[in-house]
């Protein structure tokens, strides 16, 4: 299984059926994690975390507009 491994994930065509049970499996205690006060998750330590956005959001160039 590659998905262990450094591996950016861009689609699901190119994963295998066990890595996609991985994510899986993984996001699964992740629900119970959400509904804590303290939300801090052992799968991500010591893991950098970051959001893409590669289009430019309609509404925030909305709001530009109409500001």
């Amino acid at each position: 299984m590659g998905f262990e491994q450094t591996k950016d994930l861009l689609g699901l065509r190119e994963l295998s059926r066990e890595d996609i049970e991985l994510i899986l499996n993984t996001a699964l205690p992740m629900k119970d994690i959400i509904k804590r006060d303290i939300k801090k998750v052992p799968t991500l330590r010591g893991k950098a975390l970051a959001t893409v956005f590669y289009e430019p959001s309609t509404r925030t160039r909305t709001s530009f507009e109409i500001a």
